[in-house]
């Protein structure tokens, strides 16, 4: 298959789950923490610093970025740019960068990153939104962490306020934004195996593959 699916889910939304089944159903790679490290690699710094990064609110992420500037890094196959570390955006363009390889390459299903906003617009690509009333996202990710609701709500607050920062910041938008999507679930009013069927429906439908 030739295509890309890109998904965004809110906190318990089961952007994790249902992105993974969908990816194995169409027998392509499911990209999630890949990215950090991919990006990591193509600037040249420790896979866990891309991936404390990533989705941090901006001011975090700046923090982080500038501090890079004064370690000394492994040889990691590329030449050590200190101006990529000055400021936010380099690692932003670092991750497009890898997002559209995916595209151009063999395809994929990517959650979160960005992905629908990078890729838009492109004709083999189709863009999914995960959502749900909070409380219900909230209940369901307790109840499939085994954590209690008020740590739930906890990290929803954390997870969400990050995911639109990161959107706001550097590309204006709102992950609300129905014209992002070709697709928009309720995943906690919705089984995650109907979502997958949907999903595989509209990837049938858009990118012409057939669902198993």
């Amino acid at each position: 298959m030739a295509g890309t699916i890109t998904i965004s889910s809110s906190y318990g939304a089961l952007g994790d789950p249902i992105g993974r089944e969908v990816a194995r159903k169409l027998g392509l790679e499911f990209f999630d923490r890949l990215i950090p490290i991919a990006v990591a690699r193509e600037l040249a710094v420790e896979p866990e610093e891309a991936i404390a990064k990533d989705w941090r609110a901006p001011g975090r992420m700046e923090r982080v970025l500038g501090a890079l500037a004064s370690i000394s890094m492994p040889d990691m196959g590329a030449d050590v740019r200190p101006d990529l570390y000055a400021n936010p955006d380099a690692f932003r363009q670092a991750t497009e960068s890898v997002l559209r390889q995916i595209a151009d390459g063999g395809g994929g299903v990517i959650l979160g990153r960005a992905s629908m906003v990078v890729l838009a617009n492109r004709p083999d690509v189709l863009c999914v939104r995960l959502d749900g009333p909070v409380e219900a996202r909230i209940r369901q990710a307790a109840q499939r962490s085994g954590i209690d609701e008020d740590s739930a709500r906890k990290d929803q607050r954390e997870t969400d306020d990050a995911r639109t920062a990161y959107m706001r910041t550097f590309y204006g938008q709102s992950q609300d934004n129905p014209h992002l999507y070709h697709v928009i679930l309720d995943s906690t009013a919705l089984s995650p195996e109907t979502c997958v069927e949907i999903v595989l429906r509209a990837a049938h439908n858009r990118l012409g593959t057939v669902p198993a």
